[in-house]
């Protein structure tokens, strides 16, 4: 066979099988992408972190190593005092990086109410928060998580909560920073009255980080996990799948997670899910470990059908 034979019949059979790909017909295994992906929340370890057994600096590197998951979530309360801290901020991205660990959002406490009834100290809490966002997009995160926190009336509430989101996040969006909140306690583990809260600021740079299991308004009151996610999730810009204890099958014992991510997946989301375990049984790696195996297993399960 001659190089002129030897061309036209390489370029015939190249051609083919560029037919039969559009066809359907995969020439390899074709790489789909996941209908979600799972990150680590760093309060998972808040009891190592708080104790000193582990530094702040190496989470992203644990992440990777121990757990084989590449994107984490902070918790400025690990370092709270190193929020305009340059040379820390850079070691932090540095080190992520240097892992290839992706940095998503920083959970945000402390810093006050966002629904504080008193104007000076609304100011204050919004205010408060500005270093955290560029803190997040210095790391090249998306968001950072707040707290709606407030007093008064439902509606009270509900409108002071609103003032303080829609300040923060118009600062949030000057640095290309989503706002996001969690169901955290008090009306805020409230579906509805979040909703509310959402559709008062009204900002798509505002929106929910649903969390599987903080749903406890008050000691006497509990609002269904199931009907607030499902009520959130059209806002989510993040997921927190809760866990604590696991019975002898793997399963989480306070959350159905495949009806969970049922509920996830049918809004359309196809984001991070952060594991945040918090259970008192297994140790705290054992339950980042059996908390990310039963989301691979639900992920499995759920891919047939999405």
């Amino acid at each position: 066979m001659n190089r002129r034979e030897f061309l036209k019949r390489s370029s015939q059979v190249v051609g083919s099988l560029g037919l039969a790909n559009l066809a359907g017909i995969p020439l390899l295994a074709a790489s789909k992408e996941p209908l979600f992906r799972i990150s680590l929340a760093e309060w998972s370890l808040n009891g190592a972190l708080f104790s000193g057994e582990l530094d702040h600096l190496d989470f992203a590197r644990t992440s990777i190593k121990d757990y084989g998951i590449n994107a984490v979530e902070y918790v400025n309360q690990f370092f709270f005092d190193k929020a305009k801290d340059q040379a820390y901020l850079r070691e932090m991205k540095k080190r992520a990086e240097g892992e290839g660990v992706r940095s998503l959002l920083i959970m945000c406490d402390g810093e006050g109410q966002l629904g504080d009834p008193d104007e000076k100290k609304r100011t204050q809490t919004v205010e408060n928060h500005y270093k955290w966002v560029e803190a997040a997009k210095f790391f090249g995160c998306h968001s950072i998580r707040v707290n709606a926190a407030s007093e008064g009336s439902y509606d009270e509430q509900m409108k002071l909560a609103a003032d303080g989101l829609r300040r923060l996040v118009e600062f949030g969006d000057q640095h290309d920073i989503n706002v996001i909140v969690e169901n955290h306690g008090g009306l805020s583990s409230n579906g509805q009255w979040l909703v509310g809260v959402m559709k008062l600021v009204d900002h798509p740079r505002c929106g929910t980080l649903p969390d599987f299991g903080n749903f406890r308004i008050t000691e006497d009151e509990e609002y269904d996990r199931y009907k607030g996610v499902k009520e959130l999730m059209p806002y989510a810009k993040a997921v927190s799948a809760k866990s604590n204890e696991f019975d002898k099958d793997g399963n989480e014992t306070s959350t159905d997670y495949l009806r969970m991510m049922r509920i996830v997946l049918d809004a359309g989301y196809r984001g991070y899910v952060g594991i945040e375990n918090e259970g008192q049984i297994l140790s705290a790696p054992e339950g980042i470990r059996a908390t990310k195996k039963l989301l691979e297993r639900v992920r499995k399960q759920l891919t047939a059908e999405y």
